[in-house]
């Protein structure tokens, strides 16, 4: 029977406290688990409830539905009465009856029978058996993970496999891996449950679709080993001595930066395009298009259009709005913060290989603060305003809370969206947006500026598809954002402004007039590092790095407010919605674009044909593209990264070597695009912080005049 503990309190309602665990061999709890609570029906006896009372309870509609935490504990707030609570994974477990009293606590426990059994053997290189369990650098782990029901769960068991392990053929619970390093050494593996039925995607504390393995029950095993060195063997003749740049160690913070590369890459063009042919040209029911679909089919129902004839465009647009909700990421922290998926995992492992940073730990990046577990820079905020309630506008199943109180949206506290503005920031310099208007003003016979118009000949034919979705596009232009509300929020963001006659009278609330002074410098303290970090006989210095990053996000900060939530993600999908257009292949018989000319994406090669055109600036629509997803990557790190509370220079140096690609792809696009170079040598210390609008005209005015 549940235990009834009263808890001192002036209200009425009581709670149920669900834990889950495994009843025998390793003992250990299951997190992320989902666990359902039902209103039991009047006269039910919780004494005598079995299984057949539970398939008596009719239409199983669940009041709440939660997960447990790290602990395999979950919290119900519920009013007094009788309850019913489902364990809602594989094996499945008879659901208890609880009955609630006024202002008490109940604890319900699912004691799953598991009997997790862990089996360790050594063998050495040669696949010998070693009799004494004291391994030895180049031996080879093996390990068997079993436990009751394994025959019958093999499809809804899931084995995850510690970092530089190898599945044993044959074997779907049991691994290998060879011992590198000698001395205390731990391995982290796990089983996942997968869940009985589709859960709500709310409920897996995700925005949009929750992704592979998020559904899952995470069973936890932690083994130790202790490994001695290989025995010295003596050589003769000539020994080659080689140097190694400086080690470094693991940091909590890799995980979060692992994921903002693997968010940047889901929201890219290519797989923007991929899913939009699926749509529109493919077969909608295929797995790939599930969670997208799922989303779609929602937004269907809540998006119109007020015009006739532009169902296609609204098609267009809500499927635009479904891809960046899903492929959006957000920061969840498990498992150990980094997709558990085979590929994702390689390939975020070999990139931290390739730059020489270690592989991240076991230790918590997210931080626990009431129920639940934010960014620390989050949590910071959040102890900040104590008094705050938090509120839960969206249901679980989707709909929305009459209860719109004062209070901190959980949602946006618990799971903000890795999108920075700077992405359309540097679009909209590149001509795209303006790629756009002219052709949209052509098809609504608007002569352009030139004489004659160097669009005279773009003549839609109306029975392609793109007719009737350019159609759509400037019947909806009331809906969507200005270049005056754009170009007002990257100054409010970060001092960024665009030249034009749109915004010639800009007058500004607040601007963050030094962001581009502090970037730039820290830029160029990070080209510094990166010299001191290349020579084998030096310890680089991070500390000059580190107090940059605490000053560019000191100002990124400031900046947060106002437009920052909803703005970012409105823009990018207005602007993926435009790059899909010009990427129609219907433009190639308007525009003279370059066929030879490799463009990494299909609506680049559009935009630079018409900047010609027109006489627009000759530089590559490619360098203004690096410089978007570059700076995004590098600035989600710095505004989500709890910067200013660390100071030691470790977590300095590992940004240092993670975004080094990306920082020192940033500086040269920047050059290509306005002839600055942020990482020459200077002769004082103050860096280049003119306006990058104000340089890309003085770069046109210099090539207008040269003509």
């Amino acid at each position: 029977m549940p235990s009834k503990n009263p808890v001192p309190t002036n209200t009425r309602p009581g709670s149920i406290t669900v834990s889950v665990a495994d009843i025998g061999g390793e003992g250990g709890v299951l997190s992320g688990a989902f666990v359902s609570v039902y209103s039991a029906p009047p006269g039910t006896n919780c004494s005598k409830f079995d299984a057949a009372a539970w398939e008596s309870l009719g239409d199983k509609i669940p009041l709440q539905i939660g997960r447990t935490d790290l602990d395999g504990n979950v919290t119900f707030p519920l009013d007094a009465g009788l309850y019913v609570v489902k364990y809602e994974h594989f094996p499945e477990t008879p659901a208890k009856c609880v009955e609630v009293e006024p202002g008490c606590a109940e604890t319900v426990c699912f004691h799953v029978r598991l009997n997790v059994q862990v089996t360790t053997t050594f063998k050495t290189a040669n696949c010998q058996d070693i009799p004494c369990p004291q391994p030895r650098v180049g031996d080879r782990v093996y390990t068997t993970v079993a436990f009751d029901h394994s025959d019958t769960l093999t499809s809804h068991v899931n084995l995850v496999l510690p970092p530089g392990a190898k599945r044993v053929p044959g074997s779907k619970y049991s691994f290998t891996k060879v011992i590198h390093n000698a001395g205390p050494q731990e391995m982290n593996l796990g089983l996942q449950f997968a869940p009985l039925r589709a859960m709500p995607v709310s409920a897996a504390g995700a925005s949009g679709s929750a992704p592979a393995g998020a559904q899952a029950a995470n069973y936890v095993l932690e083994q130790n080993i202790d490994a001695d060195d290989r025995d010295s063997t003596p050589i003769s003749g000539n020994v080659n001595v080689s140097m190694t740049r400086t080690e470094t160690e693991p940091t909590s913070d890799l995980k979060l930066w692992a994921a903002i590369r693997t968010s940047t890459e889901a929201l890219s063009f290519d797989r923007y395009l991929s899913f939009m042919n699926l749509l529109f040209c493919g077969d909608r029911n295929t797995n790939s298009l599930s969670a997208e679909t799922t989303v779609l089919n929602r937004l269907l129902q809540r998006r119109f259009l007020p015009f006739t004839d532009t169902d296609a465009y609204r098609l267009l647009k809500a499927a635009t709005e479904a891809f960046v909700i899903v492929n959006c990421g957000v920061f969840t922290g498990d498992p150990g913060g980094i997709d558990s998926d085979g590929g994702v995992l390689a390939d975020v492992l070999g990139y931290m290989d390739r730059r020489d940073l270690p592989r991240p730990g076991s230790e918590r990046y997210l931080e626990q603060i009431e129920d639940l577990r934010i960014l620390p820079y989050l949590a910071i905020i959040r102890r900040k305003l104590p008094d705050v309630p938090i509120n839960d506008p969206i249901r679980a199943d989707g709909s929305l809370n009459n209860d719109l109180c004062d209070g901190f949206v959980r949602e946006k506290l618990q799971n903000p969206c890795l999108l920075e503005l700077i992405w359309s920031y540097w679009h909209e310099e590149a001509m795209q947006v303006q790629t756009m208007n002219a052709i949209t003003r052509r098809f609504q016979n608007v002569r352009g500026a030139g004489r004659p118009d160097p669009l005279a000949n773009v003549e839609v034919n109306p029975l392609r598809p793109l007719n009737n979705l350019l159609w759509g596009y400037i019947q909806d232009e009331q809906h969507r954002l200005t270049v005056a509300r754009r170009n007002g929020e990257y100054d409010h963001q970060y001092g960024l402004r665009l030249e034009g006659r749109a915004v010639r009278h800009f007058q500004p609330a607040d601007s963050r007039s030094k962001f581009i002074e502090a970037f730039h410098h820290l830029l160029r303290l990070c080209t510094v590092f990166y010299k001191q970090d290349d020579d084998t006989t030096v310890k680089a210095d991070a500390f000059g790095v580190l107090n940059a990053l605490k000053e560019v996000h000191l100002i990124l900060s400031q900046g947060a407010h106002s437009q920052f939530g909803d703005l970012p993600p409105t823009a990018r999908i207005e602007m993926l919605m435009q790059q899909w257009l010009l990427a129609r292949p219907e433009f190639r018989e308007f525009l003279p674009t370059r066929v030879m000319v490799a463009y990494p994406e299909p609506w680049m090669d559009r935009v630079d044909a018409m900047k010609t055109v027109q006489g627009w600036t000759d530089t590559s629509v490619i360098h203004f593209h690096n410089l978007a997803v570059f700076g995004e990557q590098i600035l989600l790190a710095i505004r989500y990264g709890a910067w200013s509370v660390v100071f030691e220079p470790t977590q300095a140096f590992n940004f240092a070597r993670f975004f080094r690609p990306q920082v020192q792809g940033y500086i040269h696009a920047y050059r290509a695009a306005t002839g600055v170079e942020l990482g020459a040598e200077l002769v004082d210390s103050r860096v280049d912080a003119t306006l990058p609008s104000v340089l890309l005209q003085k770069r046109l005015a210099s090539q207008q005049r040269s003509l």
